[in-house]
């Protein structure tokens, strides 16, 4: 077994992993990038990329179908499912491939394929053929889809989204389990192109919203167009006795059963840190209840180590931004340990390509009820019959704004609505700009667009920024939803 010695040693290539290896290697440190998998992003395998190609090709069809009501007749559609997810899978390879493109660039001495676990906190073993004693080390391992034991008894119909994109045809029919982001999107997607799809979701949770009258809007809106069984969850998968299918018995709240088929099962629970079998337990590091490394957000350094997390692995917001900005946090204080230093973190911004699209920003619902004690500005605006969206027969959605009393500074805002990506970003903008409201009111306005909507329920949250705060809207004044 062969030794290597380096100043930063980053496990995982991934958008963190490559991130930090970039961040370090900028400071003249000798670095080296180890990795068990193939090589590509999540983003680029099987998350950001092939699932908007798949919500690109329903959008089409989506068109197609809404047509008549602008008095457009283009006759039926024909969805040719082994077209659609070869334009999936063709276009996902060159995505993945710009991707390698720059793993190839890297040198082959700051590259190590295999393994990596922790033999003592500087001290790797990767497989059993190199040890790697590294001055600091970035733990970037990513994370995989969460699919329960007794699920993944009933055999390969039993799915992850990371199977999708190997399809080469459209099923008959999916049963999804889960309401989140993923099982929303290529849910949505898959009813869409002519797929047969229920989705189950044990709350009445969707995607990343915690505004309740929001959330109401969103389960509303949505259950038009989806089979959405809310308070549902899965008692029992099993194969079908010819091996064709999966029958699930799902139980709703009041404990009634019910059985159906389904070609597949689409698990889409959630996604646990990839951190379980690295040796943490030899890492000398503190962990939370979740086996994942405690660690400051603005540093990512986890305690007062020379170790670094960044991505999926810490087990905060699994999106690529955030992975690549904690890459970038994580990468440089490694390469600098012990002078560590915090990094910029930009204003949270998440985004479900659902239709409406659904965003939060800033500060969400459910934080400020905690931060400022339940009293904080809130304004509203229904996107039901807003200019520019009836215009578009995309007008449904709700968007919620708030705001800190005295300072009158945009706090964030939760939303689902027509456009929400575009408003997401102007609005995560000011929000970082620590905006107030009067200031954002000053900014142009064009007519007729969505952000006119933007205007309405800013004008609404201004007017609540002059009440006394003990009598103006804030937790108390939202009931929960369905």
């Amino acid at each position: 077994m062969k030794t290597i010695r380096v100043d930063v040693a980053v496990i995982g290539s991934g958008t963190a992993g490559m991130t930090a290896h970039k961040a370090a290697r900028m400071q003249g440190k000798r670095v080296l990038m180890i990795e068990s998998g193939p090589y590509g992003t999540t983003c680029a395998r099987v998350g950001c990329m092939p699932s908007k190609l798949l919500i690109a090709a329903a959008e089409a069809a989506h068109a197609v179908a809404a047509a008549p009501a602008f008095g457009v007749h283009p006759g039926p559609a024909r969805i040719d499912g082994r077209q659609v997810m070869a334009r999936v899978r063709s276009e996902r390879d060159r995505f993945v491939g710009f991707v390698l493109d720059g793993v190839n660039a890297i040198p082959d001495e700051e590259k190590l394929r295999g393994h990596a676990r922790f033999i003592a906190p500087g001290k790797l073993q990767v497989d059993e053929h190199t040890i790697v004693e590294a001055a600091s080390v970035v733990i970037a391992t990513g994370s995989t889809a969460i699919v329960p034991p007794e699920w993944q008894a009933a055999g390969d119909r039993v799915i992850t989204s990371d199977a999708v994109f190997e399809w080469t045809d459209l099923p008959q029919s999916v049963a999804v389990v889960g309401s989140g982001v993923i099982g929303l999107e290529l849910g949505q997607a898959l009813a869409r192109l002519g797929v047969r799809v229920t989705l189950f979701a044990r709350g009445n949770k969707v995607a990343q919203l915690t505004d309740p009258l929001v959330l109401r809007e969103a389960d509303a809106v949505l259950a038009r167009e989806l089979d959405i069984r809310f308070m549902t969850g899965v008692a029992h998968v099993a194969k079908t006795p010819d091996g064709s299918g999966i029958a699930l018995t799902s139980r709703d709240a009041a404990g009634v059963e019910k059985t159906e088929q389904f070609e597949y099962v689409l698990a889409a629970i959630g996604r646990r840190p990839n951190v379980d079998k690295i040796g943490l337990e030899t890492a000398l590091i503190e962990l939370d209840r979740h086996g994942v490394p405690l660690h400051d957000a603005h540093t990512m350094q986890c305690g007062k180590s020379a170790i670094f997390i960044a991505g999926d692995a810490d087990n905060a917001l699994p999106l690529l931004p955030e992975a690549a900005d904690e890459g970038r946090i994580a990468g440089g204080n490694a390469a600098r340990f012990p002078d560590v230093k915090p990094g910029l973190r930009r204003t949270p911004l998440a985004i479900a390509f659902t239709e409406p699209q659904i965003a939060t920003l800033g500060a969400t619902y459910q934080q400020l009820c905690v931060s400022h004690a339940g009293r904080f500005a809130v304004g509203a605006v229904s996107f039901g019959n807003q200019g520019r969206s009836r215009v578009m027969l995309q007008n449904q959605g709700l968007l919620r704004v708030y705001a800190e009393f005295g300072s009158k500074r945009f706090l964030g805002a939760e939303l689902i609505g027509p456009r929400a990506e575009h408003l997401g970003h102007l609005l995560a903008w000011a929000c970082q700009a620590q905006l107030t409201v009067p200031a954002m009111l000053d900014m142009p306005f064009y007519h007729p667009v969505i952000e006119e909507g933007v205007r309405t329920a800013l004008r609404e949250l201004a007017l609540h920024l002059e009440k006394d705060p003990e009598h103006a809207p804030g937790c108390a004044d939202c009931t929960p939803g369905p």
